[in-house]
């Protein structure tokens, strides 16, 4: 059990470094070029990055084949939502209450964001 735990917990983090990247990358992106809010920024960045996590994690983490795809989608966006209103509270709470620089500010929400989503995922949308 704990050689699959940890198995899954590698793959996961690489799957989280790719989607890592699209987040911060439409993040950057939004924010930057596109002149949008901080916040909205972050979670069109969140968004992708959490469409992009549950076909990885189904097809490469989990390995699952359930055929309820909506199922577990719907199970996973709710999993993402909580993912994303504890992103934002972090984010927040960082850059606005402690003057911590935005994107530091991300960095340190998206590591306690990742624990929250692969125990949630694991036990619950892909078990």
């Amino acid at each position: 059990m704990f050689f699959d735990l940890f198995t899954r917990f590698v793959k996961f983090c690489l799957v989280g470094a790719t989607c890592a990247a699209i987040d911060f990358g439409i993040t950057i992106w939004a924010k930057e070029k596109l002149k949008q809010n901080k916040f909205v920024a972050n979670s069109m960045g969140f968004t992708a990055s959490a469409l992009s996590n549950f076909f990885l994690n189904k097809h490469f983490t989990f390995i699952n084949t359930n055929p309820n795809v909506l199922e577990q989608f719907t199970k996973f966006l709710g999993v993402a939502l909580v993912g994303l209103a504890i992103n934002n509270s972090l984010v927040y709470f960082f850059s606005e209450k402690r003057n911590k620089n935005f994107y530091f500010s991300k960095i340190l929400a998206t590591g306690v964001v990742m624990f929250w989503n692969f125990f949630i995922n694991y036990f619950f949308t892909f078990k």
